[in-house]
Formats: C-alpha cells, sequence, structure tokens
C-alpha cells in the first residue's frame, strides 16, 4: 500500500512538474499575440482620434487578452464566449447605466451581476465580461457619451480584431490550436 501511495505521489510530482516547465515558444507565441492584438487595437484608435478620446483600448481586453493568447484550451477563452460575453456584457451595462445613472455603487453591481447571468444563460461566459459591464458604468464621460455605440465600438471591434489576431498568432505553430473545436461557428447557431 505505501509503494503505491509513493508511486502515486512520484506521478503526481512529475506532472506538477511538467506543467511548470518553461515552454520558450509557448510564451513567444502568447507575447506575439497579446502584442499585437492589444497593439493593433490601440493603433487604430490613435491613428483615428486624438491621443485624448484613447477609449477603444478598454481593461477587459487585457484580461481577454490573457485567456485567449495564454490559456487557449479553457472554454472561457472560445470564440462563442470571448465575442457573446463582451457583446452580451456590454449590453447589459449600457442598459442599466440608462435606466439608474445617478447611483454609481448600485448601477455598478446590477451590471455586473446581471451581466454574469446573461452569460450564463446564453453560454458565453467570459470573466472579463464582467469588466465590459462594468466599464460601461464607471467609465469616462466619453463612455457613457455612446451609449449603445459603446457595444459596437470599442467592444465588438475590440474583441473581432483579439479574435482575428488570436486565429493567427495561436495557429501559426502545430502545437497550437485555436479554437479548441475547429467548427467554432456551429456552436453560435445551437439551442440555448
Amino acid at each position: 500500500m505505501r509503494k503505491k501511495v509513493q508511486r502515486h505521489l512520484k506521478k503526481a510530482g512529475y506532472i506538477i512538474y511538467k506543467e511548470t516547465l518553461i515552454d520558450a515558444k509557448e510564451h513567444l507565441w502568447t507575447f506575439i499575440g497579446a502584442f499585437l492584438g492589444i497593439g493593433l487595437i490601440g493603433f487604430i484608435s490613435s491613428y483615428y482620434l486624438p491621443v485624448s478620446d484613447y477609449i477603444f483600448v478598454i481593461g477587459s481586453f487585457g484580461a481577454s487578452s490573457v485567456l485567449i493568447y495564454g490559456a487557449i484550451n479553457s472554454p472561457l477563452a472560445q470564440p462563442r464566449n470571448l465575442i457573446g460575453g463582451h457583446v452580451i456584457s456590454a449590453l447589459v451595462g449600457v442598459t442599466v447605466y440608462k435606466f439608474i445613472p445617478a447611483e454609481l455603487w448600485l448601477t455598478s453591481a446590477l451590471s455586473v451581476a446581471l451581466a454574469i447571468i446573461a452569460m450564463q444563460m446564453t453560454k458565453t461566459l467570459h470573466p472579463p465580461g464582467g469588466a465590459t459591464a462594468l466599464i460601461a458604468t464607471v467609465g469616462s464621460p466619453k463612455i457613457h457619451a455612446l451609449g449603445y455605440f459603446y457595444v459596437l465600438s470599442p467592444v465588438l471591434s475590440g474583441v473581432l480584431i483579439l479574435f482575428l489576431v488570436a486565429l493567427v498568432c495561436n495557429n501559426a505553430t502545430s502545437h497550437r490550436s485555436y479554437p479548441k473545436n475547429k467548427q467554432w461557428y456551429k456552436f453560435w447557431l445551437r439551442k440555448y
């Protein structure tokens, strides 16, 4: 019995050790993807807008980058979750802010909580989506002035840029594959 336990401990130790090894190629492609994704959004927005209007690089895109470039096999990083989670959360955040603009504490809490429920109901759970909803409520006056346009740009346009970069960078080598299911477009069609 003791040898069996030791063998399992040794096997577990090897697995943990193997998982923590540094894979330079993996880290390089993660870096390239995140750099290009965020860089393209920033470049496009700075090209079309003055630096003072730099509202198209929202914080939740950084968190999405961690998932879609660094944890590409996570269910939360898949296209349906990435795109749907951000768009649904942005819609919820803008809607809540339109109904309750004066009470920031209530608007913030309500937008995040409702966004999570909406993502769960639509099977598009993407943790950075909560931040997207929160940004819609606590963002600058420029964000508030966008209204529902916030959903299209910066959210949808930015997420699509991140997604396209993820498709290129995460499939550039044979040891990375994104999305997990190559028929990802069929997920948009499945029933809830």
